[in-house]
């Protein structure tokens, strides 16, 4: 073998070892998570206290646009959830919708058994738009404490409210909480994603339980309203459309090292559709990797690198082979490697998902993830996509 084929060689299964070392710890981490998490409700017999009787423990901030056809949906959510003591208020933000999304939320707030507030960020020409001016409108006006968001297209189970005040009940210390989301769907495409977004779910909780956190989604996650002021919210990146989960995750651990909580309850798993088309799918994915040269701390930037790196042996790793660099005994055991970490850390996620049969579709993931992680990443470094009918940087 060659100098140049022994350092490739060294590369590959380098890369790869230190990619599966990497999950391990991810998935002990994982794994202590799960285990204190799992211990009874005993709040099952509280009453709950409506907020017409005092401040709301909670007020749940949904920002939507043309989301008239999946509002309806997760409004029937959250008339179902167990009483909680306290209750909860909710803020729906419309962001300039060209439905009938506001006509959506009017009619079912006369309805629902607690209060709903529905705020129109439209007005003067110039005024703000996308996720971040929705969710700092809807803060400055929510009442409660803890503020609980999730999207428009989401489903949340019935007991979603009740996982995050047990939590916040019983850890004074907890300033922000991520929680677990679940893509749904029928077909390969959709269970390639849920696929993904699983491992992005269990790389960011068990970062959060190693005290590095990561990446969250604010599809599913809580903090409180007073530390979103204390850390000037999403002051410093106003300017990045997407980001408005990670940037203030990475803010109050920043401020408040020790206090960032998974609440890794079953009760806690919000659903989301996955993408119906791979155009929705690389437009969707460009925007989550638009946020990632913003970032303003190491950890997460380190990780992106190494699980970029680890994707792209496979790829390489046959090219070197077919090249005659390296031995195919090289290339296959750093695919190996690959593979088996990713197994090891998506089992006890799938199981906890309820989706362990997914397992099967991760050789077929990896074959496809090289082109895609590239595509996307390079197109997020672009900074400019397209999303809602919007073109956004």
């Amino acid at each position: 073998m060659s100098v140049a084929g022994w350092l490739w060689s060294v590369g590959l299964v380098g890369t790869a070892g230190t990619y599966l070392g990497r999950m391990l710890q991810y998935r002990r981490a994982w794994k202590r998570l799960v285990t204190a998490s799992s211990v009874p409700d005993l709040s099952e017999n509280l009453p709950a206290v409506t907020p017409a009787e005092s401040t709301p423990a909670f007020s749940i901030l949904i920002a939507a646009r043309n989301e008239a056809e999946n509002l309806p949906y997760l409004l029937r959510d959250l008339a179902a959830q167990l009483p909680v003591p306290g209750g909860f208020e909710v803020i729906i933000v419309d962001d300039h919708s060209t439905d009938a999304t506001a006509q959506v939320v009017q009619a079912a707030a006369q309805q629902l058994p607690f209060p709903v507030q529905l705020l129109p960020l439209a007005g003067q020409p110039g005024t703000p738009t996308g996720k971040k001016a929705a969710v700092q409108a809807a803060i400055t006006v929510a009442r409660a404490p803890w503020l609980l968001l999730t999207d428009a297209d989401c489903r949340v189970p019935a007991g979603w409210v009740r996982a995050y005040a047990r939590l916040v009940a019983t850890d004074a210390t907890a300033r922000f909480i991520s929680g677990p989301v679940l893509l749904t769907g029928a077909g390969w495409l959709a269970t390639l994603q849920g696929l993904e977004l699983a491992g992005l779910v269990g790389v960011g909780a068990a970062s959060i339980g190693r005290n590095q956190p990561t990446m969250c989604n604010g599809a599913n996650l809580a903090y409180r309203r007073q530390d979103f002021y204390a850390v000037q919210g999403f002051q410093g990146n106003e300017a990045v459309a997407s980001g408005d989960d990670e940037f203030l995750l990475h803010k109050l651990h920043a401020a408040f090292s020790g206090s960032i909580r998974f609440l890794a309850d079953p009760q806690a798993v919000v659903q989301t559709g996955a993408q119906p088309t791979l155009r929705l799918l690389l437009r969707q994915r460009v925007r989550w990797a638009s946020k990632w040269r913003h970032y303003q701390t190491r950890t997460p930037q380190r990780l992106a690198v190494l699980v970029l790196l680890a994707n792209l042996t496979f790829p390489v790793g046959a090219g070197l082979w077919a090249a005659g660099l390296v031995p195919g005994g090289v290339a296959g055991l750093s695919w190996a490697l690959k593979l088996l970490a990713d197994a090891l850390l998506l089992g006890p996620v799938l199981g906890f998902l309820g989706r362990r049969r997914w397992l099967w579709w991760v050789p077929i993931l990896q074959l496809a993830y090289a082109p895609y992680a590239l595509l996307t990443g390079l197109a997020g470094l672009r900074g400019s996509y397209q999303w809602k009918g919007r073109q956004l940087r």
